[in-house]
């Protein structure tokens, strides 16, 4: 267990790649006013092809082209937008920019009114590079990326699920409950903090184990490196279901694993140096008031 910081500041900001919230048209005229900011600022904007389609304009790129082509990413949306062009583009290496448009913004850092002060200290080299742990799971064999968690839940809200879990060959539980969550750092204030997990700091490499609801007192959240790997199974006759950042489904029937380890590669996210990680604790979750 460890944590890192990327130091590394992007050499190349000329052209950013933009991918907006899906099933926002109403999103039109903010892009645009992004846009010409970025633009002001000597920084050329592409945009992805379903952004485009959705908003009605001619150009967009495929999504492999748009990250290929792009000196960085920008998402314009909320937390899970942001998460969604994480997992999308990882192979990919290229630092993503959130702004923010939703409610909670965790991981999305700035605000459209604060884009211009923003840039000016980006072009000035006055910005950081976070480098966030994600997670490389196998269901059955297909594979997959986590950004915030994995989580194993029963089919149905009446039906518990029992759930065994694995170090290499070594059974370490057998959770009994509502289901498991198996969370990156990043993903500690989101399931797994409602879930009774602890809060983990966002660049330590590790995984957050927490039992949703279980059936016992002395099950408890777990705290493991980020070099183990794990595995799941249930031999619940009615099976489960896999969640990925709760954005997609797998079904998972008896006796089929779930294998989770450390993604070989990271998502970098580019913030500002002010807005740090204990600040946004304060704000959003009202630590120290």
């Amino acid at each position: 267990m460890k944590s890192t910081n990327n130091k590394q500041l992007l050499s190349n900001k000329k052209l950013a790649g933009i991918i907006l919230r899906p099933n926002s048209k109403e999103l039109k005229d903010t892009y645009f006013n992004i846009k010409q900011t970025f633009e002001e600022f000597g920084i050329s904007t592409i945009l992805d092809q379903a952004s485009s389609s959705m908003i009605g304009e001619s150009k967009g790129f495929r999504f492999d082209e748009l990250a290929l082509k792009s000196d960085f990413l920008v998402t314009i949306g909320g937390d899970g937008t942001l998460i969604s062009v994480a997992r999308r583009s990882i192979y990919f290496d290229k630092p993503i920019l959130g702004i923010n448009l939703g409610t909670l913004g965790f991981l999305t850092s700035v605000l459209p009114s604060e884009l211009s002060l923003f840039l000016k200290r980006f072009l000035e080299d006055d910005y950081k590079i976070d480098e966030r742990m994600m997670i490389n799971a196998s269901i059955n064999g297909n594979k997959t990326i986590a950004f915030n968690d994995i989580v194993i839940k029963g089919k149905s809200v009446i039906h518990m699920v029992n759930i065994d879990a694995f170090v290499g060959d070594k059974k370490f539980n057998s959770y009994y409950g509502d289901g498991l969550v198996i969370s990156t750092p990043t993903g500690s204030t989101a399931y797994n903090l409602s879930s009774g997990g602890p809060v983990v700091y966002p660049l330590t490499d590790a995984f957050i184990v927490t039992p949703i609801s279980a059936h016992s007192l002395t099950q408890r959240p777990i705290v493991l490196p980020s070099d183990f790997e794990i595995t799941l199974q249930t031999n619940d006759t009615d099976g489960a279901i896999v969640l990925i950042d709760g954005q997609d489904i797998h079904e998972l029937n008896a006796g089929e694993i779930v294998k989770v380890k450390i993604a070989p590669f990271k998502s970098k996210l580019i913030r500002a140096k002010e807005r740090d990680y204990f600040s946004v604790l304060n704000q959003k979750l009202n630590w120290g008031k």
